[in-house]
């Protein structure tokens, strides 16, 4: 399935049903009197987050979206069909914005949320609703009411526990297929990953209780990427919400120091709080190193980001378990302070 993070749709709800002017008239029956209905409100446009769907692809192609209008009021004192309401399902962490692109409406953070962005016009009175002692036989019904409708963009940050981020042909789809049942695109060259990829990583076997977060792929970085540069940080807003961040930096390249740290001031010129992210730091591709070089980089990696420096290597496996190990522990660290929060909020 075709990945998609931003898509800009139109909405609008259902415009409300007009009142009937009507007469009881019968054999037998002097006087009816009125008996026009009122007519019945226009749908709602509703946001539902659901489960299983991780791209706006489905709004990419169906861009209008329009809620039914009520029904018109009817004699014999009937009142009008409710208009049908139109539901969006939407993947959790969308967020919705107004047409100018900055302005929250929504945010769809947790599974079965429903949101009625826009109401549905009232129905209009019928001429039975102004009969009175003094006035027996109105002719007058109202027109329903208008609806309301909004250009929105629809923007997905997606929801994972630990985000990969790094320059670009640091290994981090080689170590997310390597580690989870995700294929993403695999080649020697940079920018091969052009849309953010997610797999869920299992730590442990089942027999032993195994425990599983998800992981997500993030197009790399390089820099000036806050300014545009490369991919630019379009795809920073899916680290927004991860909880902690997984950074490999490529072991044979000759100035690791300066790769991470190119890393960390596009995290920072970002914004976001990406930089006060709990980090993991990883010196990956070690398999095609010699152990003097890994000591020696690893060593400087330690002292420029003042982190315990894990040497891994994506292809061949080694060094993965511990390092997996260490992210399920901050994962569970981290999911646990945000639902003791949780409790004291509510």
């Amino acid at each position: 399935m075709k990945f998609l993070d931003q898509a800009k749709i139109y909405l609008r709800s259902g415009n409300g049903g007009a009142g009937c002017v009507g007469f009881r008239r019968e054999k037998f029956i002097e006087f009816g009197g009125p008996d026009g209905g009122d007519g019945g409100r226009g749908g709602d446009v509703i946001l539902e987050c659901v489960d299983g769907l991780n791209t706006l692809i489905d709004y990419r192609y169906a861009q209008h979206f329009k809620a039914e209008t009520g029904q018109h009021g009817m004699g014999s004192h009937r009142t009008g069909a409710k208009g049908k309401d139109i539901v969006l399902r939407l993947p959790r962490g969308t967020q919705v914005f107004a047409e100018d692109n900055e302005t929250l409406l929504a945010d769809l953070t947790e599974i079965g949320q429903r949101i009625v962005l826009l109401k549905g016009g009232d129905g209009g009175y019928g001429n039975l609703h102004y009969k009175s002692s003094t006035n027996r036989a109105p002719r007058r019904a109202d027109k329903g009411w208008p609806s309301e409708e909004l250009w929105v963009w629809l923007r997905l940050k997606l929801i994972a526990d630990v985000g990969l981020v790094g320059l670009p042909n640091a290994g981090k789809s080689t170590f997310l297929s390597a580690t989870s049942n995700a294929r993403p695109k695999i080649a020697d060259y940079p920018f091969t990953t052009l849309h953010p990829g997610l797999g869920v990583v299992k730590v442990g076997a089942k027999s032993q209780g195994g425990r599983e977060f998800v992981m997500a792929d993030i197009p790399g970085l390089i820099e000036g990427a806050s300014e545009g540069a490369g991919l630019g940080t379009r795809f920073l807003g899916h680290v927004e919400r991860c909880r902690a961040l997984l950074h490999l930096v490529d072991g044979t390249q000759d100035d690791v120091v300066g790769a991470y740290r190119t890393v960390r001031a596009e995290l920072k010129a970002y914004g976001g709080n990406l930089a006060r992210k709990k980090e993991i730091v990883a010196l990956n591709k070690t398999d095609a190193m010699t152990a003097e070089d890994i000591e020696a980089k690893r060593a400087a990696l330690a002292k420029a980001s003042r982190k315990t420096v894990h040497v891994i290597s994506g292809v061949s496996g080694h060094g993965v378990q511990p390092l997996l190990h260490e992210l399920m522990k901050l994962v569970e660290k981290q999911r646990d302070t945000a639902q003791s929060r949780g409790k004291e909020a509510a």
